[in-house]
């Protein structure tokens, strides 16, 4: 579905749309729009200083995409964000620009990879703006100086503008890409917004008609898109831009940035209760003796609802044997069973279902801050969120190592579909993707689940997070991994269980 082309609002329904924003600016926005005025002060005396202002650039001629998600929480996180900016255009007696929640736009289940929604950007917009700004629902956007940043830039040419990050050393979730010098290739860091002009939305859409991205799978989109724009060398790099921030966006504005990020971890009351998060951890016997250690040395203690699953059963660990032999490749026999075995066995108290491999890393304490944030009465299938086949109509799915988060409500309504796998060997993560999507459950994605070690990922990305988990002890140490970027400290310490758990079995 394209993108709605913006309708012509009838003249006085605009007119007291502008008068309330006036007049009753919501208390939230009050110190913001305090802001906005002493910046249009500045600009105007930036314009009486003897800069031209033939190339100014006007609001009506950004269209906002922020990168919304349709779950009940980031749903309301994006409405606000689009407050507010409307809210600066008023304060700025701006004409309103477009902002677009992409989450509303289009039901393609790869809207969020954006690039299948680029020849409908085009044809909505190609004429009447100069620049697509994509931002995601926690970026806060100072509009004066995102305008002053823009205006710098030739609209008539085509624009990649973004903060760049880089990887310091090739790695698995970028397929070892630019090997030889890993530095030299940047990708734009969403949380700090990122543009095209309007004249390389063009030629994209162009390109896109005879030429769709060629990897079936999308991992890291951020990274993605930036390949795919470069185009071997032939297209426009990633512009670095300085004005566009990560800084936390909670403190007072940054000087000179026009972005900002909230980096603080999401709460939105009481952390949800140990007892009402269950921990299931894959393994199996011939793990029993390196992995499972270190989950005990690390972040066991924090559950208090926990069972090992294994093809063996160890009373030292203890581990439950499923009746399921151990598969090499996928393990979706073994999930559905902990998924039945949940559902059926559990205190019916029980809100929220974690499933783990037993080389995941992870902060319970983080996490229940986090799900505070969630409805458990709503389906919500949470993680870290990779797609398969989103060109041609596939599906989103929660990759596996970061970690998966289910609702009671999302494994009821799962298993009351009877989407099965295929064989028990199946990817779990897969199927599991491909089942919620037939029943229109999305996935709900966060960047603090991480697939991978953070040597994986570029350390300006990490300092703007609370992680909550990584995976693999791939020539790492894992014990000082988690020490490092995982363990309890501070307020989190607080969250975190003062005795060891209960292990209840179900």
């Amino acid at each position: 579905m394209a993108p709605p082309a913006p309708h012509p609002r009838p003249r006085s329904l605009l007119f007291f749309l502008l008068l309330f924003l006036f007049l009753v600016p919501p208390p939230a926005f009050t110190e913001a729009a305090e802001d906005v005025k002493g910046e249009v002060r500045h600009s105007q005396k930036w314009e009486r200083s003897g800069k031209s202002s033939e190339n100014n650039l006007e609001l009506k001629e950004i269209v906002f995409v922020i990168q919304s998600q349709s779950n009940s929480f980031h749903a309301k996180r994006a409405e606000e964000l689009e407050h507010d900016i409307l809210q600066q255009a008023v304060q700025l007696g701006q004409e309103l620009p477009t902002v677009i929640l992409l989450h509303k736009v289009a039901r393609h289940e790869g809207a969020w990879t954006i690039l299948p929604l680029v020849p409908n950007f085009s044809a909505a917009y190609g004429r009447n703006s100069s620049w697509i700004f994509f931002c995601e629902e926690e970026t806060r956007i100072h509009i004066p100086k995102l305008l002053e940043t823009l205006q710098r830039y030739d609209q008539l040419k085509e624009w990649f503008l973004g903060k760049a990050l880089h990887d310091e050393e090739s790695t698995i979730i970028h397929h070892y890409a630019f090997a030889e010098n890993p530095t030299a290739f940047k990708f734009p860091d969403f949380a700090a917004g990122w543009a095209l002009s309007m004249p390389l939305v063009n030629k994209l859409t162009k390109r896109l008609k005879t030429e769709s991205p060629k990897s079936d799978f999308t991992i890291d989109l951020k990274h993605e898109i930036a390949l795919y724009i470069w185009e071997r060398g032939n297209g426009p790099h990633l512009t670095p831009v300085p004005e566009l921030c990560t800084d936390d966006g909670s403190s007072a504005p940054a000087p000179g940035c026009a972005t900002l990020f909230t980096t603080s971890l999401p709460l939105c009351g009481m952390p949800v209760e140990e007892k009402d998060i269950f921990v299931a951890v894959k393994t199996c016997k011939k793990f029993h003796g390196d992995r499972i250690p270190v989950v005990k040395k690390t972040w066991e203690s924090q559950a208090r609802l926990i069972e090992y699953y294994s093809d063996y059963a160890e009373s030292s660990i203890p581990t439950v044997d499923l009746g399921l032999p151990n598969t090499d490749r996928g393990h979706c026999g073994k999930t559905f069973a902990i998924l039945e075995r949940f559902l059926n066995r559990s205190p019916d108290k029980t809100a929220w279902l974690v499933i783990v491999d037993d080389d995941t890393l992870i902060s319970l304490p983080r996490l229940r801050k986090l799900l505070s944030c969630y409805d458990s009465t709503e389906a919500v299938f949470l993680g870290e969120r990779y797609g398969y086949g989103l060109g041609t109509g596939g599906y989103s799915y929660v990759t596996g190592g970061g970690g998966m988060v289910f609702s009671r409500e999302a494994v009821r309504k799962l298993l009351a579909s009877k989407c099965r796998c295929s064989s028990n060997d199946a990817p779990d993560d897969m199927v599991l993707g491909m089942c919620f999507s037939g029943l229109g459950v999305p996935v709900t994605h966060s960047p603090l689940f991480h697939q991978a070690r953070p040597t994986d990922y570029p350390r300006d990305y990490l300092a703007h997070q609370v992680p909550v988990s990584f995976h693999k002890h791939w020539n790492v140490d894992p014990v000082k991994v988690y020490f490092t970027w995982l363990a309890p400290g501070g307020e989190e310490a607080g969250a975190g269980r003062k005795q060891p758990p209960s292990k209840q079995e179900l």
